[in-house]
């Protein structure tokens, strides 16, 4: 806002002499030429010369002042601000030289003076940014290597130093393509003034907008990666990109029950191998300034965290990744992405609790040994409780004879004896030694829990208790599957587990068996992959038709509120009944499969047999997708902060799934691939961070690691207990790009500059006006200022104007012949 003078009259004395005065010339005028011998039009331009001439010479009686305001000379601040990212080496369509260029010779010119005009009213600031601000005592240290463009935070960190001084206001210099929030960060600022860096005209670049991964529990596509690619200046070309693995940060190597080695190799760590090109794909770009999409579909060789680089180039221009000064495109930093896959950290541990040794154990268990990620623990019941001895009672009488007057109140005056269990794949001999957990310390071990072919009065009512808390409270899955002795047979309507399961088992009454059953999936089913085993509809359709039928069906009466039927068998009378539902209970999820003899699908031929232990392993991985562990860790990346710092979480639990507190958390991080493709060692950049315990979560350990270079991380938390005992270890990868949102728009953002301006008060200024910004920059409204008057009286024009016009009506009268 610009500072307005005023008139002042200061000789008020002389208004009434010189009104009097005038008003006497006036008359005096009129009379005089009412009557002369010439044209109106001469005779009122004469009168009006004169009249103008007197005014004149009686306005310099009042003594007339101009008077205002103006920036004390030295008295404020002014900041100069410069961007100093590597987003500034842009070359812009038709120039010459990069936006860096052009800055850098403007900023340090000395031939031109809007630095000296500036600094001869104020105390100039100078500073660069880019992810902090640097104070410089001129811009021949300009570099433009910063990573990032943190403008916003630049607005608020010069706000903050100037808050208790008098600041005159900032002059900005950048293409506005900031990396953080700006908008938020205006508040409380003086006027902004940018300078836009760089013209609007259209770039021919290629560069990588978005890229989103989706990780499911189907086999043929685990892993799914989405690539939208902005192309400007490329219409009819075709385009290449390629799916690069570039490291690997494995996991430890698992070991199952029984086995002397592990089942699957430990990968090695590849961050120094070479790189593998693992998918390629090429589209035609339809139009200008068009958005192409690619999809990956990758399956990682092996657990743990690996990590790839997306890459982008019109089809032949690989070459340019290597020698970027070769490139036809503005810059090729836009055209590559990094991103990690986190193929699970298992193994999942799942108890498989069973009434009778049958076909559908052999199966699931088959199934499982040839997933790394799932183990499968099991607890069979090979005879029911039998008595010692057997006498011949009272007619009607159940119990054992033998225990006749004794003290009926506790289970154990008549109890016989203990059902023979078989334990499998248990981690020791004390593992499942008593039976089904009574603690939840030893159920919560588990991920998940199958049922097959078992009664409820198999479980004591604490420990259907504690079953359902292992779902609603610790989060974990439960899945009963249909034998002869489960669902409404089993006797669960109203226990707690048949309060947890998505089916209705009471009011049944007699049914009449079924068979011929043929499978089909709702439309529920088709859209969740863990169910599908075939990569399109029309393979999914032709492998379902050619199942064998089943022959034996666990029927419920009703499916409750909120579940869903993903399956269902339809009988010889073509009645649909529910095959497989599902919903979630409390923390964790539930689900029933009610055919009882699933194990037939693998007995037709081999391709059922596979399809029979993918859909097993796809089930179990379902089950235990989103089941937490005792100890997680999990890497928020923030990208509003200028240094992209990465906060580390780790929470830490009890046995029993409370949280633990005062623990000991240590945490390993390290870069695993980087853009330098390993020309660095890694490992010479190990970081140990201890995370504190946070004050708004009980068991929660936070730390903050702030990355260095473009590449993939991973962080190994070490949990500790109060008495030094080891709980766990877990690994986090993640990846930081920071070239991807420097780079991510290559025009200068004008509607940003321009809201910075006008919610600050300033205005857009251009490169050819700041030798005229800065004159008249002492005007504009700053904290300090000083008044100053122009005495229009006393000037040698005013005196000159009024005799020209006094001498121009002589000059006329006597051109005219008037007397």
């Amino acid at each position: 806002m610009m500072f307005l003078a005023t008139l002042v009259i200061a000789g008020k004395d002389w208004l009434l002499p010189a009104g009097i005065f005038l008003a006497l010339v006036v008359v005096s005028l009129f009379f005089g030429y009412r009557g002369a011998n010439a044209d109106k039009g001469i005779r009122v331009a004469c009168v009006f010369l004169k009249l103008l001439g007197v005014s004149v010479l009686l306005a310099c009686l009042l003594e007339p002042l101009w008077s205002g305001q103006r920036a004390r000379p030295g008295a404020n601040h002014f900041v100069v601000m410069a961007d100093n990212s590597q987003g500034m080496n842009i070359k812009d369509a038709g120039e010459l030289k990069s936006r860096a260029q052009n800055l850098q010779a403007l900023l340090t010119d000395e031939k031109s003076t809007w630095q000296d005009k500036l600094n001869e009213n104020f105390q100039t600031r100078r500073y660069l940014f880019d992810a902090r601000v640097q104070s410089v005592n001129n811009f021949g240290d300009l570099t433009f290597d910063g990573r990032v463009s943190s403008l916003g935070t630049a607005l608020r960190t010069v706000g903050e130093r100037y808050a208790k001084q008098p600041l005159g206001g900032v002059l900005l210099f950048t293409d506005g393509n900031a990396t953080d929030a700006v908008e938020e960060s205006l508040d409380g600022l003086p006027p902004v003034y940018p300078v836009v860096v760089g013209n609007d005209k259209t770039i021919k670049d290629l560069s990588v907008v978005k890229v989103t991964t989706t990780q499911t529990s189907f086999e043929d596509a685990p892993v799914t990666v989405q690539v939208e690619v902005s192309a400007s200046g490329y219409s009819g070309q075709i385009l290449l990109a390629q799916l690069i693995e570039v490291g690997r940060a494995a996991l430890p190597p698992v070991v199952k029950h029984g086995e002397k080695k592990p089942v699957k190799k430990a990968p090695a760590d590849t961050s120094k191998e070479k790189e593998k090109i693992v998918a390629s794909q090429t589209q035609r770009v339809q139009k200008d300034q068009d958005t192409v999409t690619f999809r990956f579909q990758q399956k990682p060789e092996s657990g743990g965290i690996s990590y790839y680089r997306v890459q982008v180039s019109a089809r032949g221009e690989t070459d340019q990744f290597k020698k970027p000064e070769l490139s036809s495109e503005a810059t090729v930093a836009n055209n590559r992405r990094f991103l990690a896959l986190d193929r699970g950290k298992g193994p999942y541990r799942i108890l498989y609790v069973g009434g009778r040794p049958n076909w559908e154990y052999k199966f699931l268990n088959r199934a499982l040994n040839e997933d790394d990620q799932l183990e499968l623990v099991s607890l069979i019941r090979a005879a029911k409780r039998e008595p010692k001895f057997q006498y011949k009672g009272r007619q009607g009488e159940e119990s054992n004879p033998l225990f006749r007057g004794f003290d009926r109140k506790t289970e154990e005056t008549e109890r016989y004896d203990k059902p023979v269990l078989i334990r499998l794949n248990t981690r020791d001999e004390l593992e499942l030694r008593d039976g089904f957990p009574r603690a939840a310390e030893t159920l919560f071990e588990y991920h998940a829990v199958v049922l097959d072919d078992l009664e409820s009065e198999f479980f004591s009512h604490d420990q259907m208790s504690l079953l359902q808390r292992f779902v609603s409270e610790r989060g974990g899955g439960l899945l009963m599957l249909g034998g002869q002795e489960s669902l409404n047979q089993g006797h669960y309507e109203n226990t707690p587990i048949g309060t947890m399961l998505p089916v209705y088992l009471d009011g049944l009454g007699h049914v009449e068996p079924l068979n011929e059953l043929k499978l089909s999936l709702t439309r529920e089913g088709w859209l969740q992959p863990w169910i599908r085993l075939r990569s399109n509809e029309q393979d999914e359709r032709k492998r379902l038709e050619e199942m064998a039928p089943f022959q034996v069906m666990n029927r419920v009466r009703s499916i409750k509120p909120g579940a869903n039927v993903l399956a269902t068998v339809a009988d010889n009378r073509g009645v649909t009944h529910p095959a497989l539902a599902a919903q979630r209970y409390g923390s964790g999820r539930t689900a029933v499969v009610t055919i009882g003899d699933l194990w037939r699908w693998g007995l037709r031929d081999e391709s059922q047999q596979d399809d029979l232990g993918k859909a097993w392993r796809q089930m179990m991985r379902w089950l235990v997708s989103d089941v937490a562990s005792r100890i997680e860790i999990s890497a928020d990346v923030k990208r509003d902060d200028p240094n992209h710092a990465v906060v580390l979480q780790v929470r830490a639990r009890e046995k029993d799934f409370k949280p633990l507190d005062n623990a000991t958390v240590t945490l390993t991080v390290r870069p695993v691939a980087s853009e330098d493709d390993g020309k660095e060692n890694p490992e010479a950049h190990r970081i140990k961070l201890t995370a504190e315990p946070s004050l708004a979560e009980p068991g929660l350990y936070q730390a903050t690691y702030i990355p260095r270079d473009t590449g993939g991380y991973v962080a190994e938390a070490s949990v500790t207990d109060a008495v030094g005992k080891e709980v766990g270890r877990v690994q986090a990868g993640w990846t930081t790009d920071f070239a991807a949102e420097e780079f991510q728009s290559l025009r200068p953002n004008v509607e940003l500059l321009k809201t910075i301006a006008a919610k600050t008060g300033g205005r857009v200024v251009s490169m050819d006006d700041l030798e005229s910004f800065a004159s008249e920059l002492p005007n504009l409204k700053v904290p300090i200022t000083e008044s100053w008057t122009f005495p229009l009286w006393h000037r040698s024009l005013v005196f000159l104007f009024a005799l020209i016009c006094l001498a121009a009506e002589w000059g006329l009268r006597r051109w005219k012949g008037m007397a």
